[in-house]
């Protein structure tokens, strides 16, 4: 089956999933629709109304429905559930493209997964656990699906806001280091740097420290890796102010992390003569 492009489709006002008990899955493809078209009605039941005129999802064995047999897969083997096929057939309305892959990756494809395997997942768990119980009234799960949906929504919309300032990031610390070949890069200010840095010839980034004066960090060999290109030296870490002083002759040098992934300093002249000296040291 061809993927539809529907980058461009409009959300309607009105969407129609199951009724009964309620999931991650549909609670988060409800979410999603809600983040699209903060007009839209999410309706539930048992059955899907003669000539709906909305989107139907999770029910009924359409487009956005992942029950029935010939349910689709992603090429690495992750079946979709409706939160995956809503996601990628308007996920490009709220994220560029690569966003909206690696959000699928990270976060829809774990969803999937459990709400097609049964595989444990903290957040569906935390979802499952607004439907009533055996002692609530069932005349409450509406309302309680409606919480959780409000919920879903947050977070969504969280997670998106970090993910649009990450790629912002990116951008910016790969126009810096057109500006700044070389193994040590400056940052005016704190921001996530890892991925755009990753496969550079950069040892060590400098940035404001939210603490005052500055951090010299140690870039790891590749991204999500704990190890790095160039710790700083053993005999750096773990040492007093008065003890890195003496040693390197940098007077605001004052602390270097036992581990000799950071270091800090209180002054940028001083990290910069921070980061030189680690560069060359052997």
């Amino acid at each position: 089956m061809q993927k539809r492009d529907s980058s461009q489709e409009i959300i309607p006002d009105r969407a129609f999933t199951h009724g009964g008990v309620f999931h991650a899955d549909d609670v988060f493809a409800a979410a999603l629709l809600r983040c699209l078209n903060p007009r839209i009605q999410i309706e539930r039941g048992m059955k899907i109304p003669k000539d709906y005129p909305g989107l139907v999802f999770d029910i009924g064995g359409g487009r956005f429905d992942h029950h029935q047999a010939d349910c689709r897969r992603r090429e690495n083997g992750t079946p979709y559930a409706a939160f995956g096929l809503l996601w990628e057939a308007f996920g490009e309305q709220i994220l560029c493209r690569e966003d909206v892959k690696k959000f699928d990756r990270e976060f829809v494809q774990r969803l999937d997964e459990s709400d097609n395997t049964g595989a444990p997942h903290e957040l569906a768990a935390m979802i499952h656990d607004f439907n009533p119980t055996w002692q609530e009234s069932m005349e409450e799960q509406e309302r309680m699906f409606s919480e959780s949906v409000a919920l879903a929504v947050k977070v969504l919309k969280r997670r998106f806001c970090h993910i649009r300032a990450e790629r912002e990031a990116y951008e910016q610390v790969r126009a810096r280091l057109l500006e700044q070949p070389g193994q040590i890069l400056f940052l005016e200010r704190a921001l996530p740097w890892k991925e755009a840095v990753a496969g550079t010839e950069v040892l060590y980034v400098i940035y404001p420290s939210l603490r005052g004066g500055y951090s010299i960090q140690a870039v790891p060999v590749c991204v999500g890796s704990m190890e790095l290109k160039k710790p700083f030296p053993w005999n750096w870490r773990g040492k007093r102010r008065e003890e890195l002083a003496a040693l390197t002759g940098i007077p605001t040098f004052g602390f270097c992390h036992q581990s000799g992934f950071l270091c800090a300093a209180d002054t940028k002249e001083d990290a910069e003569k921070v980061a030189a000296m680690a560069a060359k040291l052997q």
